[in-house]
């Protein structure tokens, strides 16, 4: 049995754990708002933004020539398109 193919398989199985994992905010259908889209500056693809719960801003996928990854939906000024906080309670 020959052993010269498992470096390159081990190798290729080290890259392949590599690859940029993008993780989707809500895997259900959501409409983003006639507002948000009004809103967001050109040349970003509000076809895929989400509302994070985690943040309460609105992200879209970037598809870039060598990762795609998640980036803040922005408005024309460059501000993050993100839903009204709550004001702080006082007791």
């Amino acid at each position: 049995m020959s052993i010269r193919w498992a470096g390159p398989f081990a190798a290729s199985l080290l890259l392949g754990a590599c690859g940029a994992t993008v993780e989707r905010a809500n895997d259900g259908p959501e409409t983003v708002p006639e507002a948000v889209i009004a809103l967001a500056a050109p040349h970003q693809d509000v076809q895929t933004a989400r509302l994070r719960p985690e943040d309460g801003c609105y992200w879209y996928r970037h598809a870039g020539p060598v990762e795609t990854t998640l980036l803040p939906l922005r408005a024309v000024d460059g501000r993050p398109i993100c839903t009204a906080s709550e004001p702080p309670t006082t007791s």
